[in-house]
């Protein structure tokens, strides 16, 4: 990402050391040229110093940990990014600090929408197309890695752990069973356990944010939906009850036959 400001300084090397502190970059990183001259002025009077355009690129690393430092900030969390690894097609990055709770959220939504924002700021605000089951990306963006506590690996071993008891339940009842909303990521790890189980298969249902996994057997029934027993599901706009028209009907008959008599 490229940045630039405009500093006003006596010599070249000063503007350079001061353009470089407010661009947060090393000198070796950025480029100064003369932007405006200064005037001389008379007698030293009404003299002005020279005007420089000091410009920079920030590395990806720069960006995201940039960027996460703000959020981090703003939100009062005594913690701090720090890169863990980094190549030309991935950056992986961990945060610490105390109580970090706050920013992994429930069931880490709060940690999955931090890593999405720091790939939008990395990628410049392009959104790769990814694919709605593994959730990879089908460009060339940098893909961001965001973990807090190891809680992506913890995580991991939760859902894998769960699919595997939901299978055995599987097999052992013969009937489906449809899991809480995961998100790509999460999804992902569920279809990966559950291949390597014989007889068991996995598909997916729903949209978006309310995309589940469904875990059968293989060739079985589809899952239905589960309705709790008291619920409502509505009745007919018209049933006549048949019983109270044959007793109708039954009266009618003892009231002709009184008649007769």
């Amino acid at each position: 990402m490229k940045k630039e400001v405009i500093v006003t300084a006596k010599t070249y090397e000063q503007a350079c050391a001061l353009g470089a502190k407010e661009l947060n970059l090393k000198e070796e990183n950025i480029t100064c040229e003369l932007f405006e001259r200064g005037k001389k002025g008379f007698l030293g009077l009404g003299s002005t110093d020279d005007k420089y355009k000091v410009s920079g690129s920030m590395s990806n690393s720069d960006v995201a940990v940039e960027f996460l430092e703000k959020i981090i900030g703003h939100m009062k969390i005594n913690a701090m990014p720090k890169i863990v690894e980094e190549t030309k097609d991935e950056l992986k990055i961990d945060i610490i600090g105390d109580n970090l709770g706050t920013l992994i959220g429930y069931h880490g939504e709060i940690l999955d929408s931090l890593q999405y924002l720091t790939y939008l700021a990395v990628n410049k605000g392009d959104v790769a197309e990814t694919d709605s089951e593994t959730g990879e990306e089908k460009s060339g963006a940098v893909k961001i890695s965001l973990d807090i506590e190891n809680y992506r690996k913890k995580r991991e071993e939760t859902l894998k752990s769960l699919a595997k008891k939901m299978a055995e339940r599987v097999l052992k009842y013969s009937k489906p069973v449809t899991l809480e909303p995961m998100n790509a990521y999460e999804r992902r790890i569920i279809h990966s356990t559950i291949q390597d189980i014989e007889g068991i298969s996995t598909h997916s249902i729903g949209q978006e944010n309310d995309r589940r996994i469904v875990i059968s057997k293989e060739g079985g029934a589809a899952a239905k939906p589960n309705f709790p027993r008291n619920q409502n599901r509505g009745k007919a706009p018209y049933a006549p009850d048949r019983n109270k028209n044959r007793n109708y009907n039954n009266n009618n008959s003892r009231d002709k036959n009184f008649k007769k008599q």
